[in-house]
Protein backbone atom coordinates (compact mmCIF):
# COMPACT_ATOMS: atom_id res chain seq x y z
CA UNK A 1 0.00 0.00 0.00
CA UNK A 2 1.33 3.44 -0.86
CA UNK A 3 1.49 6.04 1.93
CA UNK A 4 1.86 8.89 -0.57
CA UNK A 5 -1.67 8.76 -1.92
CA UNK A 6 -4.36 9.97 0.53
CA UNK A 7 -7.11 8.79 -1.83
CA UNK A 8 -6.06 5.14 -1.57
CA UNK A 9 -5.66 5.24 2.19
CA UNK A 10 -9.33 6.27 2.56
CA UNK A 11 -10.70 4.11 -0.29
CA UNK A 12 -13.25 1.31 0.13
CA UNK A 13 -11.77 -2.13 0.90
CA UNK A 14 -12.44 -3.56 -2.60
CA UNK A 15 -10.40 -0.75 -4.21
CA UNK A 16 -7.50 -1.26 -1.80
CA UNK A 17 -7.56 -5.02 -2.39
CA UNK A 18 -7.63 -4.60 -6.18
CA UNK A 19 -4.76 -2.11 -5.99
CA UNK A 20 -2.65 -4.58 -4.02
CA UNK A 21 -3.54 -7.39 -6.42
CA UNK A 22 -2.60 -5.23 -9.42
CA UNK A 23 1.04 -5.03 -8.36
CA UNK A 24 1.11 -1.23 -8.84
CA UNK A 25 3.40 0.38 -6.30
CA UNK A 26 2.81 4.07 -6.87
CA UNK A 27 0.04 6.04 -8.58
CA UNK A 28 1.04 7.98 -11.71
CA UNK A 29 1.18 11.80 -11.65
CA UNK A 30 -2.23 12.20 -13.28
CA UNK A 31 -3.79 9.76 -10.80
CA UNK A 32 -2.29 11.61 -7.83
CA UNK A 33 -3.33 15.01 -9.21
CA UNK A 34 -6.97 14.25 -10.01
CA UNK A 35 -8.36 11.50 -7.72
CA UNK A 36 -8.97 13.76 -4.71
CA UNK A 37 -10.63 16.45 -6.84
CA UNK A 38 -12.96 13.95 -8.52
CA UNK A 39 -13.83 12.43 -5.15
CA UNK A 40 -14.68 15.90 -3.81
CA UNK A 41 -17.16 16.41 -6.66
CA UNK A 42 -15.10 19.08 -8.45
CA UNK A 43 -15.27 19.56 -12.21
CA UNK A 44 -11.89 18.61 -13.69
CA UNK A 45 -10.17 19.30 -17.03
CA UNK A 46 -7.02 17.16 -17.29
CA UNK A 47 -4.35 16.90 -19.98
CA UNK A 48 -1.90 14.01 -19.70
CA UNK A 49 0.09 12.07 -22.35
CA UNK A 50 -1.14 8.72 -23.64
CA UNK A 51 0.01 5.77 -21.57
CA UNK A 52 0.15 7.68 -18.26
CA UNK A 53 -2.78 5.96 -16.54
CA UNK A 54 -5.63 8.36 -17.34
CA UNK A 55 -8.36 5.69 -17.39
CA UNK A 56 -7.60 4.55 -13.86
CA UNK A 57 -7.25 8.19 -12.76
CA UNK A 58 -11.00 8.71 -13.15
CA UNK A 59 -12.32 5.15 -12.76
CA UNK A 60 -11.04 4.64 -9.20
CA UNK A 61 -12.57 7.80 -7.67
CA UNK A 62 -15.80 7.29 -9.66
CA UNK A 63 -16.10 3.70 -8.36
CA UNK A 64 -15.41 4.99 -4.84
CA UNK A 65 -18.33 7.43 -5.13
CA UNK A 66 -20.93 4.92 -6.35
CA UNK A 67 -23.69 3.76 -4.02
CA UNK A 68 -24.30 0.08 -4.83
CA UNK A 69 -27.54 0.12 -2.78
CA UNK A 70 -29.20 2.37 -5.37
CA UNK A 71 -30.78 1.13 -8.59
CA UNK A 72 -30.00 4.10 -10.84
CA UNK A 73 -27.18 4.96 -13.24
CA UNK A 74 -24.90 7.30 -11.27
CA UNK A 75 -21.91 7.69 -13.62
CA UNK A 76 -21.67 7.90 -17.42
CA UNK A 77 -18.33 7.63 -19.25
CA UNK A 78 -18.31 8.76 -22.89
CA UNK A 79 -15.58 7.90 -25.41
CA UNK A 80 -15.31 8.51 -29.17
CA UNK A 81 -14.74 4.93 -30.40
CA UNK A 82 -16.16 1.48 -29.79
CA UNK A 83 -12.69 0.12 -29.01
CA UNK A 84 -12.01 2.74 -26.37
CA UNK A 85 -15.43 2.17 -24.76
CA UNK A 86 -14.77 -1.58 -24.52
CA UNK A 87 -11.29 -0.96 -23.14
CA UNK A 88 -12.74 1.36 -20.46
CA UNK A 89 -15.46 -1.17 -19.68
CA UNK A 90 -12.84 -3.92 -19.18
CA UNK A 91 -11.00 -1.67 -16.70
CA UNK A 92 -14.26 -1.02 -14.78
CA UNK A 93 -15.01 -4.77 -14.60
CA UNK A 94 -11.48 -5.49 -13.37
CA UNK A 95 -11.51 -2.80 -10.66
CA UNK A 96 -15.07 -3.29 -9.35
CA UNK A 97 -14.25 -6.87 -8.29
CA UNK A 98 -15.27 -7.53 -4.69
CA UNK A 99 -18.08 -4.94 -4.81
CA UNK A 100 -21.80 -5.09 -5.70
CA UNK A 101 -21.37 -2.44 -8.39
CA UNK A 102 -23.05 -3.23 -11.72
CA UNK A 103 -21.63 -1.92 -14.99
CA UNK A 104 -22.72 -1.92 -18.65
CA UNK A 105 -21.38 -0.78 -22.03
CA UNK A 106 -23.33 0.76 -24.91
CA UNK A 107 -21.81 1.07 -28.37
CA UNK A 108 -23.14 2.04 -31.78
CA UNK A 109 -23.62 -0.84 -34.20
CA UNK A 110 -24.61 -3.29 -31.45
CA UNK A 111 -28.17 -4.67 -31.13
CA UNK A 112 -30.17 -1.95 -29.38
CA UNK A 113 -32.78 -4.36 -27.97
CA UNK A 114 -30.04 -6.32 -26.17
CA UNK A 115 -28.69 -3.05 -24.83
CA UNK A 116 -32.12 -2.12 -23.49
CA UNK A 117 -32.10 -5.46 -21.64
CA UNK A 118 -28.81 -4.45 -19.99
CA UNK A 119 -30.50 -1.34 -18.59
CA UNK A 120 -33.18 -3.49 -16.92
CA UNK A 121 -30.38 -4.89 -14.70
CA UNK A 122 -29.93 -1.38 -13.24
CA UNK A 123 -26.23 -0.66 -13.85
CA UNK A 124 -24.61 1.94 -11.56
CA UNK A 125 -21.95 2.94 -14.08
CA UNK A 126 -21.98 2.85 -17.87
CA UNK A 127 -19.45 3.44 -20.65
CA UNK A 128 -20.68 4.30 -24.12
CA UNK A 129 -20.27 6.00 -27.46
CA UNK A 130 -22.14 9.35 -27.58
CA UNK A 131 -24.59 8.47 -30.39
CA UNK A 132 -25.83 5.29 -28.77
CA UNK A 133 -26.08 6.84 -25.28
CA UNK A 134 -28.16 9.75 -26.62
CA UNK A 135 -30.36 7.31 -28.57
CA UNK A 136 -31.15 5.42 -25.34
CA UNK A 137 -31.87 8.70 -23.52
CA UNK A 138 -34.28 9.83 -26.26
CA UNK A 139 -36.04 6.44 -26.12
CA UNK A 140 -36.45 7.12 -22.37
CA UNK A 141 -34.66 3.83 -21.62
CA UNK A 142 -31.64 5.51 -20.03
CA UNK A 143 -32.72 7.85 -17.24
CA UNK A 144 -30.18 10.55 -16.43
CA UNK A 145 -31.77 12.34 -13.45
CA UNK A 146 -29.66 10.41 -10.90
CA UNK A 147 -26.37 10.73 -12.80
CA UNK A 148 -23.85 12.47 -10.56
CA UNK A 149 -20.77 12.28 -12.80
CA UNK A 150 -20.14 12.46 -16.55
CA UNK A 151 -16.64 11.62 -17.79
CA UNK A 152 -15.47 12.70 -21.25
CA UNK A 153 -12.50 10.54 -22.27
CA UNK A 154 -10.44 11.85 -25.21
CA UNK A 155 -12.32 15.13 -24.84
CA UNK A 156 -10.61 16.68 -27.87
CA UNK A 157 -12.31 14.10 -30.10
CA UNK A 158 -15.64 14.31 -28.32
CA UNK A 159 -15.81 18.04 -29.03
CA UNK A 160 -15.26 17.79 -32.78
CA UNK A 161 -18.22 18.92 -34.95
CA UNK A 162 -19.21 15.25 -35.38
CA UNK A 163 -19.87 14.68 -31.67
CA UNK A 164 -20.26 18.15 -30.10
CA UNK A 165 -24.05 18.50 -30.38
CA UNK A 166 -24.57 14.96 -29.08
CA UNK A 167 -22.32 15.59 -26.06
CA UNK A 168 -24.13 18.83 -25.23
CA UNK A 169 -27.52 17.06 -25.45
CA UNK A 170 -26.34 14.30 -23.10
CA UNK A 171 -25.02 16.83 -20.57
CA UNK A 172 -28.28 18.82 -20.74
CA UNK A 173 -30.25 15.66 -19.90
CA UNK A 174 -28.69 15.57 -16.40
CA UNK A 175 -29.46 17.77 -13.40
CA UNK A 176 -27.43 20.97 -13.00
CA UNK A 177 -25.43 19.86 -9.98
CA UNK A 178 -23.75 17.00 -11.83
CA UNK A 179 -19.97 16.78 -12.06
CA UNK A 180 -18.09 16.93 -15.38
CA UNK A 181 -14.67 15.26 -15.64
CA UNK A 182 -12.70 15.72 -18.89
CA UNK A 183 -9.50 13.87 -19.85
CA UNK A 184 -7.37 14.25 -22.95
CA UNK A 185 -3.81 13.65 -24.18
CA UNK A 186 -3.86 16.96 -26.05
CA UNK A 187 -5.86 20.01 -25.00
CA UNK A 188 -5.97 22.86 -27.49
CA UNK A 189 -6.93 26.40 -26.49
CA UNK A 190 -10.30 26.33 -28.29
CA UNK A 191 -11.26 23.03 -26.62
CA UNK A 192 -10.18 24.36 -23.23
CA UNK A 193 -12.29 27.50 -23.79
CA UNK A 194 -15.31 25.41 -24.72
CA UNK A 195 -14.86 23.22 -21.65
CA UNK A 196 -14.67 26.30 -19.44
CA UNK A 197 -18.16 27.19 -20.68
CA UNK A 198 -19.49 23.69 -19.96
CA UNK A 199 -17.97 23.23 -16.49
CA UNK A 200 -18.28 24.98 -13.12
CA UNK A 201 -15.00 26.42 -11.74
CA UNK A 202 -13.15 23.42 -13.17
CA UNK A 203 -9.69 22.60 -11.88
CA UNK A 204 -7.24 22.48 -14.81
CA UNK A 205 -4.53 19.83 -14.46
CA UNK A 206 -1.68 19.52 -16.97
CA UNK A 207 0.68 16.58 -16.51
CA UNK A 208 3.86 16.10 -18.55
CA UNK A 209 5.80 12.86 -18.96
CA UNK A 210 8.59 12.71 -16.40
CA UNK A 211 12.13 12.84 -17.83
CA UNK A 212 12.54 9.22 -16.77
CA UNK A 213 9.40 8.15 -18.71
CA UNK A 214 10.35 10.23 -21.76
CA UNK A 215 13.84 8.68 -21.82
CA UNK A 216 12.29 5.23 -22.24
CA UNK A 217 10.84 6.17 -25.63
CA UNK A 218 13.24 6.61 -28.56
CA UNK A 219 12.18 8.87 -31.43
CA UNK A 220 13.98 7.97 -34.65
CA UNK A 221 13.66 8.91 -38.31
CA UNK A 222 14.81 7.38 -41.57
CA UNK A 223 15.05 9.53 -44.72
CA UNK A 224 14.00 7.87 -47.98
CA UNK A 225 12.07 8.54 -51.20
CA UNK A 226 8.29 8.19 -50.95
CA UNK A 227 8.34 5.15 -53.27
CA UNK A 228 10.92 3.40 -51.04
CA UNK A 229 8.75 3.44 -47.89
CA UNK A 230 7.19 0.10 -48.90
CA UNK A 231 10.68 -1.45 -49.34
CA UNK A 232 11.73 -0.18 -45.90
CA UNK A 233 8.61 -1.65 -44.26
CA UNK A 234 9.28 -4.92 -46.08
CA UNK A 235 12.81 -5.00 -44.62
CA UNK A 236 11.62 -3.97 -41.15
CA UNK A 237 9.08 -6.83 -41.14
CA UNK A 238 11.98 -9.31 -41.17
CA UNK A 239 13.79 -7.80 -38.17
CA UNK A 240 13.94 -9.89 -35.02
CA UNK A 241 11.60 -8.55 -32.33
CA UNK A 242 9.70 -6.40 -34.82
CA UNK A 243 6.08 -5.79 -33.87
CA UNK A 244 4.85 -2.45 -35.10
CA UNK A 245 1.69 -0.42 -35.43
CA UNK A 246 2.23 1.34 -38.77
CA UNK A 247 0.25 4.55 -39.27
CA UNK A 248 -0.87 5.85 -42.65
CA UNK A 249 -2.93 8.95 -43.36
CA UNK A 250 -6.13 7.50 -44.85
CA UNK A 251 -7.95 4.38 -46.07
CA UNK A 252 -6.74 4.98 -49.65
CA UNK A 253 -3.09 4.87 -48.61
CA UNK A 254 -3.84 1.95 -46.29
CA UNK A 255 -5.05 -0.14 -49.26
CA UNK A 256 -2.01 0.79 -51.37
CA UNK A 257 0.47 -0.12 -48.61
CA UNK A 258 -1.37 -3.36 -47.77
CA UNK A 259 -1.56 -4.51 -51.41
CA UNK A 260 2.09 -3.76 -52.16
CA UNK A 261 3.34 -5.44 -48.99
CA UNK A 262 1.15 -8.50 -49.68
CA UNK A 263 2.60 -8.63 -53.23
CA UNK A 264 6.07 -8.85 -51.63
CA UNK A 265 4.84 -11.72 -49.38
CA UNK A 266 4.78 -9.65 -46.20
CA UNK A 267 2.01 -10.70 -43.80
CA UNK A 268 0.23 -7.60 -42.49
CA UNK A 269 -2.92 -6.83 -40.55
CA UNK A 270 -5.15 -3.96 -41.62
CA UNK A 271 -7.20 -1.88 -39.22
CA UNK A 272 -9.59 0.75 -40.54
CA UNK A 273 -12.76 2.41 -39.29
CA UNK A 274 -15.02 0.60 -41.78
CA UNK A 275 -14.11 -2.85 -40.43
CA UNK A 276 -16.77 -4.50 -38.29
CA UNK A 277 -16.29 -4.78 -34.51
CA UNK A 278 -15.60 -8.54 -34.48
CA UNK A 279 -13.25 -8.29 -37.45
CA UNK A 280 -11.23 -5.56 -35.71
CA UNK A 281 -11.11 -7.54 -32.45
CA UNK A 282 -9.84 -10.63 -34.33
CA UNK A 283 -7.15 -8.63 -36.15
CA UNK A 284 -5.89 -7.18 -32.86
CA UNK A 285 -5.89 -10.61 -31.23
CA UNK A 286 -3.89 -12.10 -34.12
CA UNK A 287 -1.40 -9.19 -33.98
CA UNK A 288 -0.90 -9.57 -30.23
CA UNK A 289 -0.41 -13.34 -30.75
CA UNK A 290 2.41 -12.59 -33.23
CA UNK A 291 0.68 -13.94 -36.36
CA UNK A 292 2.05 -10.95 -38.32
CA UNK A 293 4.61 -8.26 -37.45
CA UNK A 294 3.05 -5.17 -39.00
CA UNK A 295 -0.43 -3.81 -38.28
CA UNK A 296 -1.39 -1.01 -40.68
CA UNK A 297 -3.83 1.52 -39.26
CA UNK A 298 -5.38 4.92 -39.82
CA UNK A 299 -5.60 7.42 -36.94
CA UNK A 300 -9.34 6.88 -36.44
CA UNK A 301 -8.96 3.10 -36.30
CA UNK A 302 -6.17 3.25 -33.74
CA UNK A 303 -8.01 5.45 -31.23
CA UNK A 304 -8.26 3.70 -27.89
CA UNK A 305 -6.14 0.71 -28.86
CA UNK A 306 -4.04 -0.51 -25.96
CA UNK A 307 -1.54 -3.16 -27.05
CA UNK A 308 0.52 -4.26 -24.07
CA UNK A 309 4.29 -3.76 -24.44
CA UNK A 310 4.14 -2.75 -28.12
CA UNK A 311 7.80 -2.23 -29.08
CA UNK A 312 7.37 -0.05 -32.20
CA UNK A 313 5.18 2.65 -33.70
CA UNK A 314 6.02 3.56 -37.30
CA UNK A 315 4.77 6.72 -39.02
CA UNK A 316 4.70 5.75 -42.71
CA UNK A 317 2.92 9.06 -43.40
CA UNK A 318 3.99 12.01 -41.24
CA UNK A 319 1.12 13.32 -39.09
CA UNK A 320 0.52 16.75 -37.57
CA UNK A 321 1.63 17.58 -34.02
CA UNK A 322 -1.49 16.21 -32.33
CA UNK A 323 -1.41 13.06 -34.46
CA UNK A 324 2.24 12.49 -33.61
CA UNK A 325 1.48 12.63 -29.87
CA UNK A 326 -1.51 10.27 -30.07
CA UNK A 327 0.12 7.77 -32.43
CA UNK A 328 3.44 7.70 -30.60
CA UNK A 329 1.62 7.16 -27.30
CA UNK A 330 0.69 3.62 -28.41
CA UNK A 331 4.22 2.50 -27.46
CA UNK A 332 6.07 3.05 -24.16
CA UNK A 333 2.82 2.82 -22.20
CA UNK A 334 2.76 2.76 -18.39
CA UNK A 335 6.52 3.25 -18.13
CA UNK A 336 7.62 0.48 -20.54
CA UNK A 337 10.20 1.07 -23.30
CA UNK A 338 9.29 1.81 -26.90
CA UNK A 339 10.59 3.13 -30.22
CA UNK A 340 8.87 5.54 -32.61
CA UNK A 341 10.20 5.53 -36.20
CA UNK A 342 9.15 8.12 -38.79
CA UNK A 343 9.76 7.26 -42.45
CA UNK A 344 10.22 10.66 -44.08
CA UNK A 345 11.17 12.19 -47.42
CA UNK A 346 13.75 15.01 -47.42
CA UNK A 347 10.96 17.61 -47.29
CA UNK A 348 9.15 15.78 -44.48
CA UNK A 349 12.39 15.53 -42.48
CA UNK A 350 12.44 19.32 -42.04
CA UNK A 351 8.80 19.31 -40.92
CA UNK A 352 9.54 16.51 -38.45
CA UNK A 353 12.50 18.40 -36.96
CA UNK A 354 10.33 21.49 -36.37
CA UNK A 355 7.60 19.32 -34.83
CA UNK A 356 10.13 17.58 -32.55
CA UNK A 357 11.55 20.93 -31.41
CA UNK A 358 8.06 22.14 -30.54
CA UNK A 359 7.29 18.93 -28.60
CA UNK A 360 10.69 18.85 -26.86
CA UNK A 361 11.58 15.48 -28.42
CA UNK A 362 15.14 14.38 -29.14
CA UNK A 363 15.29 12.90 -32.65
CA UNK A 364 17.80 10.28 -33.71
CA UNK A 365 18.63 9.63 -37.38
CA UNK A 366 18.79 5.97 -38.45
CA UNK A 367 19.63 4.02 -41.61
CA UNK A 368 18.91 0.44 -42.59
CA UNK A 369 22.11 -1.43 -43.48
CA UNK A 370 23.13 -5.07 -43.67
CA UNK A 371 19.84 -6.31 -42.25
CA UNK A 372 19.71 -4.04 -39.21
CA UNK A 373 18.82 -0.56 -38.01
CA UNK A 374 21.91 1.56 -37.38
CA UNK A 375 21.91 4.87 -35.46
CA UNK A 376 23.74 7.68 -37.21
Amino acid sequence: MTDKWPFLNKAKPFIKENWEASGFREPTDVQKSTAGLILDGRDVIAESPTGTGKTLAYILPVLEKLDAAQKNVQAVILAPSRELVMQIFDVIVEWKKGSDIRAASFIGGANIKKQQEKLKKHPHIIAGTPGRVLELIKMKKLKMHEVKTIVLDETDHLLTPEHRGTIQSIIKSTLRDRQLVCFSATLKEDVERELRGMTKDAELIRVKRTNEEAAKIKHQFLVCDQRDKIKILQKFSRLEGMQALVFVKDIGNLSVYAEKLAYHHVDVGVLHSEAKKLERANILKAFEAGEFNLLLATDIAARGIDIQHLPYVIHADLPNEEGYIHRSGRTGRAGSEGTVISLVTHGEAERLKKLAKKLGIRLQKIVYERGRIIEK
